[in-house]
């Protein structure tokens, strides 16, 4: 396929992809109304049309992907951004039909075969993304033949998965009973395929190791590619892990006692489906090598101001509640005060905090810049107060050696500087 036709292919596969979410934005404001009240209008939940825009970070997906399917067609990565992407907005907008047809009998056709396709369309962009991405990723080749197994393996589970679970001939979840309208009732022995679909988080574990052992056989630009969706995959699992804790430990006591989740945890799982928007974006920089090597800034601000961050909350949490127990103790009520000296110790502690925090995170991670950074820091208060050129010379080399770690140095004066200069004036 020429590059111009492959560009074309995939900026009009990426313009469906966003008429289907813009479609399904529609669909689901008509909805809203007439949405029957055991059950979510569509895909948005509960949060309704607008809130619901918090799955517009899925469109990056195909976004990123018709970007680089266009600028390197020959590169799998971006097709598979792409068929994800545009796989996520037909299960969006399938969802979103049939919740108008549910809410509105009679106004569209075959609502129920709508909202069936959800049950197995989850299936290939959850594959294609956990473990051909990952397989495939830079360069769009397996790292060795040795892994050819694991990618048909792949292949087989995400196909016999998707068919045991689409023709199963069981009731549809969330539709009071309704049987699956694509089921074969004759044939109730298809949905044992689906049995292969726990063999899918295995295949994408496996996918992961295989990109661990790509990054320690990696060097230069490669590495730095692979760093790229390393950060940004290791940063929505965070975020996922942190989302799925809090829900287990704290959902359950707000749900009983007054009925809904707490505003900080609905923002939390927010938060977790933007960073989706992390990976697409973070495959593009890495593909496409556009400021490839800013990802050590990336990774450095991030262990250093999250790290930061999540000190200052324990220590302004934890001032706030014993400060509010001394005013209890001494007046019988609390008081304002502990929340303005909390503020004020957090902003007192905000630099001191960050400088220690940063040279923790550099002697700890970076550590070879760590001390280039000292060595010249040393070399640049030493030259100050030098005077003998030839102690200068020796120890210019010696900060060259340490800092550049090259395997020889020369240096090389021109004595004829100082005279041309006097001949000048």
């Amino acid at each position: 396929m020429s590059t111009r036709a492959a560009s074309w292919l995939a900026w009009s596969l990426a313009g469906l992809s966003v008429a289907m979410f813009l479609a399904s934005v529609a669909l689901t404001i008509m909805s809203v109304d007439g949405a029957p009240a055991t059950r979510p209008p569509s895909t948005w939940g509960t949060a309704g049309p607008i809130g619901g825009l918090i799955f517009l970070p899925f469109l990056a997906f195909p976004l990123v992907g018709a970007l680089i399917a266009s600028k390197r067609p020959q590169n799998p990565i971006g097709w598979i951004c792409l068929t994800a992407g545009f796989l996520w907005m037909l299960i969006v907008l399938s969802d979103s039909y049939g919740a108008y047809g549910l809410a509105k009998p009679g106004s569209i056709p075959y609502p129920m075969a709508s909202e069936a396709l959800g049950l197995w369309l989850w299936v290939p962009p959850v594959g294609l993304l956990g473990i051909y991405l990952v397989l495939l990723f830079p360069n769009g080749r397996l790292p060795s033949k040795r892994w050819r197994p694991l990618a048909w393996l792949s292949g087989a589970v995400i196909v016999l998965g998707s068919f045991g679970i689409a023709l199963d001939p069981g009731p549809v979840e969330g539709l009071g009973g309704v049987r699956n309208p694509f089921g074969l009732e004759g044939a109730p022995w298809v949905a044992y395929a689906a049995v292969v679909v726990p063999l899918l988080p295995v295949c994408v574990l496996a996918s992961a190791v295989s990109l661990v052992l790509r990054y320690r056989r990696s060097g230069g630009e490669e590495r730095q590619q692979i760093k790229w969706i390393a950060f940004a995959a290791s940063f929505v699992g965070l975020v996922a892990l942190i989302t799925v804790v809090s829900t287990l430990m704290f959902a359950p006591e707000s749900l009983e006692t007054a009925g809904t989740q707490p505003l900080w945890l609905e923002l939390l799982q927010d938060v977790e489906l933007l960073s989706l928007a992390g990976v697409p974006v973070a495959v593009g920089f890495a593909i496409l090598r556009h400021r490839l090597y800013d990802i050590d800034v990336v990774i450095n601000r991030t262990l250093v101001y999250g790290s930061l961050t999540a000190m200052l909350a324990a220590v302004y949490y934890g001032s706030v509640v014993v400060l509010q127990y001394i005013f209890r103790a001494l007046s019988g009520g609390e008081s304002q005060l502990a929340i303005v000296a909390s503020t004020l110790v957090i902003a007192a502690l905000f630099n001191p905090l960050r400088r220690r925090v940063q040279g923790f995170v550099d002697r700890r991670f970076y550590r070879s810049k760590y001390d280039a950074a000292k060595t010249l820091a040393t070399f640049s208060a030493k030259i100050r107060d030098e005077t003998d050129l030839d102690e200068l010379n020796d120890e210019l080399v010696r900060v060259v050696l340490e800092t550049m770690q090259p395997a020889h140095v020369s240096l090389w004066l021109r004595l004829d500087t100082a005279s041309k200069s006097q001949q000048a004036n």
